[in-house]
């Protein structure tokens, strides 16, 4: 199955689960505290999301991974922010996602992983820019008859002799 289909399945099985693990921590410790815990949780969130956008660093971040910049995401504002964007979203499954990925080993493991996958041969970028390079030998001109397209008259104007 293609990882597109993959995130596609999760992002709709997982209203489900938090679901399930909701209903699971509220026979456990009761109504109230699951509910208090999921609001707990949510400020939190809230908390770490104004400390990632204090100081311009979520624009700074933005601007690093357009530009192909591999530091951001190894940031810790980088990981201050999704954390804090895990913790808000309502569910004690992406809270624990959330606090997890505060801790330095896992930041560590991530930025590894996402290093790997961000960084793409130079063939695969060719691919998907849609420009090949290619040698002198590999290609040849042909003669078509016709005049290149900047040489061609415009609609409307009488042909050039």
């Amino acid at each position: 199955m293609p990882p597109l289909k993959w995130a596609l399945l999760a992002v709709l099985l997982l209203p489900l689960a938090e679901l399930a693990a909701f209903i699971a921590v509220a026979v456990k410790i009761g109504l109230l505290p699951a509910l208090a815990l999921a609001l707990a949780t949510s400020l939190l969130g809230v908390i770490l999301l104004r400390l990632a956008g204090q100081g311009q660093r979520i624009a700074q971040i933005r601007v690093s991974m357009a530009d192909g910049d591999l530091r951001a995401v190894g940031s810790s504002g980088f990981f201050l922010a999704v954390s804090g964007f895990l913790l808000v979203l309502p569910g004690f499954l992406t809270d624990a996602l959330g606090l997890l990925m505060l801790l330095p080993p896992v930041q560590r493991g991530l930025h590894a992983a996402l290093g790997r996958v961000l960084r793409q041969p130079s063939a695969d970028r060719a691919a998907r820019d849609g420009v090949i390079d290619l040698a002198p030998g590999e290609w040849k001109e042909q003669q078509t008859g016709q005049p290149p397209p900047d040489q061609l008259p415009k609609p409307g104007e009488p042909p050039k002799p």
